[in-house]
């Protein structure tokens, strides 16, 4: 990331899979007020970007999606990025949006439209191609959205409350509890595995409640393991976060897993937003405490 700006221009390039939702987060972008333009060929960025530096504060926010296509665009965005990331007036933003295989498949087959790597074929085909094309630009993205899960609705409030410029200041930490066995997180930036602790899946009566259940964080919460791990975890989360915030960060997720996601790693993850809670702005989300009732109806 570019330190010292000396502006506040922002610069959102929009890329991923075909599928994944880029039309929903351009037009999110428009509703914050950012010039967009969709489809811009990454050949077109560097007289772009001219014009972008010229017009001063006209075109302060801008997003771009690039649809890309064959190996000459990826070493045309490629070169202009490198060379941007020379200038001091703006730092760019990859947003990089993705979905596994089999719902940009349904995605594909709800809209009746073939996939533009395999007009004639099959969409799955397109679908592998693509992925491989992209696999070092999603290693040069700064965002990932994983939209498999995702509503429109949900895309656009994530883009919204993410580059809200009202809350642009604000660092927020997100804890996140998880369960190994349904993936961790695609847009963790720290991971905790619990799963060294005592389980309160083994204890009959407590097998269905949740760490939000005060008996399940009593049990989970008065281990002396579990003593220790806190004291290092929090110790450690103390002395990074100032570090995180003074670099511009806007968010940091901080994913706590278990097996399951129902018990210990809620347990934990209230805990551990409860206690930086005073200092810093926090939310807690539990992805997978319901899975498990899903899975047994």
């Amino acid at each position: 990331m570019s330190t010292g700006s000396t502006t506040d221009t922002q610069l959102v390039i929009i890329t991923g899979m075909s599928g994944a939702g880029k039309t929903v987060a351009i037009q999110s972008f428009e509703d914050l007020g950012f010039f967009c333009v969709d489809n811009l060929p990454p050949t077109l960025l560097p007289k772009f970007l001219e014009l972008m530096k010229e017009s001063g504060t006209k075109m302060n926010k801008v997003a771009l999606v690039m649809d890309l296509r064959g190996r000459e665009f990826f070493d045309s965005l490629f070169k202009a990025l490198d060379e941007l990331a020379e200038t001091s007036w703006v730092s760019p933003q990859i947003l990089f949006l993705d979905a596994d295989d089999a719902t940009l498949v349904r995605r594909y087959k709800e809209s009746r439209r073939s996939h533009p790597l395999a007009p004639s074929g099959l969409p799955l085909e397109g679908i592998q191609l693509e992925r491989k094309l992209l696999e070092e630009l999603k290693g040069r993205a700064q965002i990932i959205y994983k939209t498999t899960d995702m509503k429109p609705k949900q895309l656009r409030e994530k883009i919204l409350e993410e580059f809200s410029v009202n809350k642009k200041s604000i660092f927020t930490v997100n804890v996140m509890s998880f369960g190994f066995k349904h993936g961790i997180p695609i847009d963790a930036d720290l991971v905790f595995d619990v799963r060294f602790l005592p389980n309160p899946h083994y204890v009959d009566h407590m097998r269905p409640k949740t760490g939000l259940d005060e008996e399940v964080s009593t049990y989970v919460l008065k281990w002396n393991e579990t003593h220790k791990f806190l004291e290092k975890v929090t110790d450690l989360l103390s002395f990074m976060l100032p570090h995180y915030k003074r670099e511009g960060k806007a968010q940091l997720i901080i994913a706590i897993g278990c097996t399951g996601g129902q018990h210990r790693s809620v347990a934990l993850a209230e805990y551990i937003a409860k206690f930086f809670g005073k200092d810093y702005h926090t939310r807690v989300t539990h992805r997978d405490i319901d899975k498990r009732k899903v899975q047994t109806q």
